[in-house]
């Protein structure tokens, strides 16, 4: 009986320990859970823009997610001015750096844009990769016109998300991101047009 009393006695102090631990770990946990939801909803900076707080911050949202596929199509560019090789290479050399520079201003109207929401423009490497709709430049390819092929894919495919975003852009009210997702568009269009009319005159 003196054992098992003993036991009883043992067990109600350890489960009050357990009791007391739980207890002293909750502010821990509380604390932990309103982390995550601070993470969940973006910081925003306090501005005097008059755009509804909800329509910007999904703007900052999408203008970050076409900063990915913009920092992505940037390096893209570079990775076809450095590698192209053959009979046009002076000219398709030159026509890519131009499009390389070019988007570097894209990128930078795109995240300024963000920043004067209230938002945080998210640029780095390592976002954009996570991020980006763009497909991956193939590696294998050195002639002028498989860097034509590939540089055209590219643009292309930015050129489809910067329309999209356009109309939701417009969908959000707001007028300002919707016109440099236009100028944007505009652009890319050109550069496609200069970069497909290489493989064009051979058809």
């Amino acid at each position: 009986m003196k054992k098992s009393k003993k036991k009883a006695i043992k067990a109600a102090a350890a489960g009050k320990a357990a009791s007391k631990r739980a207890e002293k770990n909750k502010p821990i946990v509380m604390a932990s859970r309103t982390a995550r939801v601070a993470k969940e909803e973006p910081k925003l900076y306090e501005t005097g823009n008059d755009l509804p707080k909800k329509s910007r911050m999904e703007t900052i949202e999408l203008l970050n997610k076409r900063l990915a596929d913009a920092i992505d199509l940037h390096m893209q560019m570079k990775q076809a001015h450095w590698n192209v090789k053959g009979p046009n290479f002076i000219g398709l050399h030159k026509l890519f750096d131009e499009i390389h520079e070019a988007t570097g201003e894209y990128v930078d109207t795109i995240a300024e844009r963000a920043v004067q929401l209230g938002g945080v423009a998210e640029g780095t490497v390592r976002i954009a990769s996570t991020r980006t709709q763009l497909p991956e430049y193939p590696q294998d390819i050195a002639d002028g016109p498989s860097h034509v092929n590939a540089v055209s894919t590219a643009l292309a495919a930015f050129a489809h998300e910067v329309r999209s975003s356009i109309t939701e852009a417009d969908d959000l009210d707001d007028a300002d991101t919707a016109d440099i997702f236009t100028d944007v568009s505009r652009g890319i269009d050109k550069w496609l047009w200069f970069v497909e009319a290489h493989a064009q005159a051979a058809k």
